[in-house]
């Protein structure tokens, strides 16, 4: 007999529109996003708060093209001297936002690509070849766990869980940086929200992380890298912004992460929740394009 369905709802992010935008910003508002994202056969999308408009009103909006809310983002540089009045802010504004959405999970991940490091290179340009030294601190990393804790905390008495998001070009980058912070957060308050692509950009095993964090991970960024342009920018140091104009990101199935092996590795942990897939920036012609694409392949897997 065949393994049961996943219990997983795969919702696809904006992101891969921006790259549209910044060409024409008027052909493309929001409503063309979402209903692009429905067209391609997506559940949902992320949602967070925007301007002055309320939950109601965003469930009413992704409702009208036949979305659910999708966990929503939150980040900002949780390291920072003095930052944590207003961390602890956005975070209970981005909280009580989900809990009003239905929403269960949030992602919180790290600002910083202007982080500099000891090198005197900023997090930016080191993006895909991290040294030792372009660390944070320890006092960083504690200061990074006492808000992330803190954060947690104040997300759950909301009903929603707080997933840690790694991302290239952040000062929490590798796996070894990764562990780092998770040895010294509570996993009582603190889930994961993984990338795949981020992880494996930086050089992480996607599957050994996740078979490691399993029983963490809320959520996740499906994504996919071109392990080939991911090596030539890192043997060539290049900083984030080539590694993108190369292609580094590319559509589901189309580059280096094992997707059938993940899928099963999740129905083994029993995970349960949204599926976000992303390309941040595409080579297709069009963001529709490139979600359709992504969306067909992971038919094809099952899922």
């Amino acid at each position: 007999m065949g393994q049961p369905p996943l219990e997983i709802a795969v919702g696809c992010g904006p992101i891969t529109w921006n790259q549209f935008r910044r060409q024409d910003e008027a052909a493309w508002p929001e409503d063309r996003v979402l209903a692009e994202i429905a067209a391609a056969g997506y559940a949902g999308a992320p949602a967070g708060p925007r301007g002055d408009r309320s939950a109601a009103e965003t469930a009413a909006l992704y409702a009208r093209h036949g979305l659910r809310p999708a966990p929503g983002y939150f980040g900002a540089a949780f390291w920072a001297a003095g930052e944590r009045p207003a961390i602890l802010e956005g975070a209970r504004r981005h909280a009580a936002f989900a809990r009003e959405l239905g929403c269960t999970e949030l992602y919180v991940a790290p600002q910083g690509f202007d982080y500099v490091t000891r090198r005197g290179l900023t997090r930016r340009q080191t993006a895909g070849h991290v040294a030792p030294e372009d660390a944070l601190t320890d006092e960083e990393y504690r200061r990074f766990a006492d808000a992330l804790n803190e954060v947690s905390a104040l997300t759950l008495r909301e009903g929603v869980r707080s997933c840690f998001h790694n991302h290239v070009g952040t000062p929490i980058e590798t796996r070894e940086e990764i562990d780092r912070l998770l040895a010294l957060v509570d996993p009582a308050l603190v889930f994961l929200g993984p990338d795949t692509g981020h992880l494996a950009w930086a050089g992480a095993d996607v599957l050994a992380f996740c078979h490691v964090y399993a029983p963490r991970i809320k959520t996740l960024h499906l994504k996919d890298i071109a392990a080939p342009v991911a090596r030539q920018g890192r043997d060539a140091e290049w900083e984030y912004g080539e590694f993108t104009r190369a292609g580094v990101f590319t559509e589901l199935g189309e580059g280096s992460v094992d997707f059938p092996a993940l899928l099963d590795l999740l129905r083994g942990a029993g995970f349960s929740g949204w599926a976000i897939v992303e390309t941040d920036v595409t080579q297709r012609p069009t963001a529709l394009e490139s979600a359709t694409v992504s969306r067909e392949y992971l038919r094809s897997i099952g899922l």
